[in-house]
């Protein structure tokens, strides 16, 4: 089953970074956010990834193209140039990554419309490049297929911005939140579609509006709830927060062993 990842966004707010290179190369730790992502669906059993490239995509390419050496020994014989001999194997040797460019403005659904002629299967996984959770892949898709949906998108309660005072009936107040998760659930992005999702996709399509929205007025959205971890990487300081995550002893969306 392929794993179609958006990556072509510019990322504008968070130029202190995307300044110099697309978000999806933006590192928690030693490692872009996009490694984190393909790390989460390969643990459970799907490194058949199409990366949907725009905003300096062809850096993204260098990084794949240069992952063997850059994550492995290796010798190099200068005078000719094709032989290479790497010692070892990297943990991602198993990985097929597929990179398309799909255009410098196209919208997410154009995107996804674009590489349509990379998915062979009935049935594909989605997802954007600058958010990473504890999503169990497996009983997603094992949900999808229950509802029997076109397309199942993943839902989360977001987390607020911003602290929340708590004030008792006197306007006393009785204690502080630091950035408690909010009541409301929202787009997650870990999707699952049929391939029929392609006959509601143009290449101007946003997938969020427009061709779910149609689906859901059909009855053809399940939605997925998902109460474990989930951030996304909006800003420089969710970015940050990622980065502190990661430097501690609890990294929710670390499956992998």
């Amino acid at each position: 089953m392929k794993v179609v990842i958006l990556c072509g966004g510019m990322g504008a707010r968070m130029k202190e970074e995307t300044e110099f290179k697309p978000k999806p190369l933006v590192k928690i730790g030693d490692k872009p956010i996009l490694w984190h992502i393909m790390k989460i669906y390969s643990h459970y059993g799907f490194s058949d990834f199409i990366l949907c490239l725009g905003y300096k995509g062809e850096m993204i390419k260098e990084y794949f193209l240069n992952y063997d050496c850059m994550n492995n020994d290796f010798t190099i014989d200068l005078g000719c140039k094709n032989q290479v001999k790497f010692y070892g194997n990297h943990c991602e040797s198993d990985w097929s990554v597929t990179l398309a460019d799909t255009g410098l403005e196209t919208n997410t659904g154009g995107r996804i419309k674009k590489i349509q002629k990379y998915v062979d299967g009935e049935t594909f996984l989605a997802t954007y490049g600058d958010a990473v959770g504890d999503v169990n892949t497996k009983k997603l898709i094992e949900f999808h297929k229950s509802k029997g949906k076109t397309a199942t998108i993943t839902a989360v309660h977001p987390l607020s911005r911003y602290g929340v005072v708590e004030a008792d009936d006197d306007n006393i107040v009785k204690g502080f939140k630091e950035k408690p998760r909010l009541g409301g659930w929202i787009n997650a992005g870990f999707f699952v579609f049929n391939k029929d999702i392609f006959r509601y996709l143009k290449e101007d399509s946003v997938l969020e509006t427009a061709p779910l929205e149609t689906l859901s007025e059909k009855r053809e959205v399940a939605v997925y709830h998902h109460g474990g971890f989930w951030q996304c990487m909006d800003t420089f300081k969710d970015s940050e927060l990622l980065n502190r995550i990661w430097n501690s002893d609890n990294v929710p969306w670390r499956v992998w062993k």
